[in-house]
């Protein structure tokens, strides 16, 4: 449960790791299940394929088993002319046989006699040879059609199998998409207490830099984060660097989408939810997610990027669009004439396309040196966003070379603490005891799961009426549950992947856990409205 500002938000303690986790084995899942359906395609192309080069072959052996008995009805003919011709000679009586024997001609005789028995026994082997050339095509013949039949009953079966794994693949998505939906709605709820801005044309609020303010005790302990949800797309105080940086709108456009052209688009009207309908351009002069006073080619990206947005989010004007940051903030234009217009006018008509269609281009006020997909930040791929290093070096070695280089290091929300406390200076600064809480917790979880429930924050009644834990309840059933629990953490090391953008690990009192799990119970246990946001963090003490 978080309270800010007097509105009670209540979350469960497991309910978003739940979500998580299930989250990853859906997806685990989902990719087995399609590698599957991959392989059985692949099996079934196979088949078929085999089955037409069957078809073939078995035609062709028909073909030469009628050419094989043709030719033998020709042997059969040509042994009964010649055995009639060798039998009749060899019933001849015995005085013409010897007469035969005795006679002038009997040398001629006795060989043209062995030579019709010649003649007559190689017309027998070569029927006995075509005899068994014609079953050798029938055997074969058969075989090819015993394989076609056995290859059809397993492809029927591979076919059910497909339809099977299509409809536990839709399923799966299905689940996956409704998750994802849950996974949002709480992360939303839980980022709300933050009050965090989505744009950089609000007033700074959220987080603040405590590095230079003294809590009332020592050593203290914070951890920072990079960047401000939500990440996807335009990086906006980015935008500001690149153009600070002497980069056209075009070149800003592209570092964050990606996308075929910037096209021209016309006769398009916009309807504002609760509000009126306006000429495209009309509608953009209203938007005011951007200071005026920045650079033109940073306002000039901006105003492609929410022109692009309202299409379509609009589906080209035929739906409307809210005027919050929930879509973009927008009010009437009236008599406005600032450097925000201009950049709308030098823009007029222009979007960002991919297929000849608006992308729904995103952005943030910050990303913290690094701009993510879609599918990285909300489980839902697009084509064109993309995942880069946001720094004048496009890439970066450690927090401080990120903070040297980064585009939107000027950002207010650039690398800060979130939330605070009415105590300690109102700052997010932890107690060592604070800190060292939050690793006996992951380490009592890990050791028995059924204590999840009684894990919020400590600070705070259980939203559902259960017990809340002390740290001091908590160190004793970790210890009871056979580990050690730590009493005071000031030493903890952080490891980051610097290509992703994302802390690995964090370690501290002889507990390690990754950056997500730290970061999940992190914010279920930290006092007040205290959150670590985003995928890169890191630790400061004073």
């Amino acid at each position: 449960m978080v309270l800010f500002f007097g509105i009670v938000i209540s979350i469960h303690a497991d309910e978003l790791d739940d979500i998580t986790k299930q989250l990853a084995s859906l997806t685990a899942d989902l990719n087995s299940k399609e590698s599957d359906k991959s392989n059985i395609a692949k099996q079934i192309s196979g088949i078929r394929s085999r089955v037409g080069f069957i078809s073939a072959e078995v035609a062709k052996k028909e073909r030469e088993v009628a050419e094989g008995e043709k030719d033998l009805e020709h042997q059969k003919t040509l042994l009964d002319e010649r055995a009639r011709s060798y039998y009749k000679n060899i019933k001849k009586s015995g005085s013409a046989f010897i007469g035969l024997l005795i006679g002038e001609n009997f040398s001629d005789s006795l060989q043209n006699f062995f030579y019709q028995k010649v003649v007559v026994d190689e017309d027998r082997n070569a029927i006995v040879k075509i005899v068994l050339y014609i079953k050798n095509l029938e055997d074969t013949k058969q075989k090819l059609v015993d394989e076609k039949r056995q290859l059809a009953a397993i492809n029927k079966q591979l076919d059910s199998q497909s339809s099977l794994l299509e409809g536990e693949i839709a399923s799966t998505r299905s689940k996956i998409a409704q998750l994802s939906a849950q996974q949002q709605s709480l992360v939303a709820a839980k980022l709300s207490a933050l009050n965090i801005p989505r744009s950089a044309g609000t007033s700074a609020r959220g987080c603040s830099d405590d590095r230079s303010v003294d809590p009332g005790f020592s050593p203290a302990v914070a951890f920072f984060s990079f960047g401000a949800p939500h990440r996807v797309g335009l990086n906006q105080y980015g935008a500001k660097g690149r153009a600070e940086a002497g980069q056209s709108y075009d070149t800003i456009l592209r570092a964050y989408f990606n996308f075929d052209e910037i096209k021209d688009v016309s006769g398009v009207r916009i309807r504002v939810e609760g509000g009126s309908e306006y000429d495209l351009e009309d509608y953009m002069k209203g938007i005011r997610e951007m200071p005026e006073s920045w650079p033109q080619e940073a306002l000039k990206a901006q105003a492609v990027a929410a022109r692009s947005y309202a299409l379509a989010y609009t589906n080209n004007g035929s739906g409307s669009i809210c005027s919050t940051e929930s879509c973009q903030v927008f009010s009437d234009p009236g008599g406005r004439n600032d450097g925000w217009t201009q950049a709308v006018e030098a823009t007029r008509g222009k979007v960002a396309a991919q297929g000849g269609s608006p992308i729904k281009a995103w952005f943030a006020s910050t990303h913290g040196g690094y701009v993510f997909s879609s599918a990285e930040v909300w489980g839902g791929s697009t084509s064109f966003t993309k995942h880069a290093t946001d720094t004048t070096t496009g890439s970066a070695g450690g927090f401080s070379d990120l903070q040297s280089n980064a585009y939107d290091k000027s950002s207010p929300w650039f690398y800060c603490d979130w939330g605070a406390r009415g105590s300690y200076s109102n700052t997010a600064w932890l107690k060592p005891s604070e800190v060292a809480d939050i690793f006996n917790v992951i380490e009592l979880v890990r050791r028995d799961s059924g204590t999840k429930d009684h894990l919020y924050q400590p600070d705070k009644p259980h939203p559902y009426g259960g017990e809340v834990w002390s740290p001091e309840k908590v160190r004793q059933e970790l210890q009871n549950k056979g580990g050690s629990p730590v009493e005071s953490v000031t030493s903890i090391s952080i490891s980051a992947d610097f290509g992703f953008g994302r802390t690995n690990s964090v370690s501290g009192g002889g507990i390690s856990a990754s950056g997500d799990e730290f970061k999940s119970w992190f914010n279920l246990r930290a006092p007040a409205n205290i959150q670590i946001v985003g995928p890169l963090f890191n630790v400061e003490t004073r």
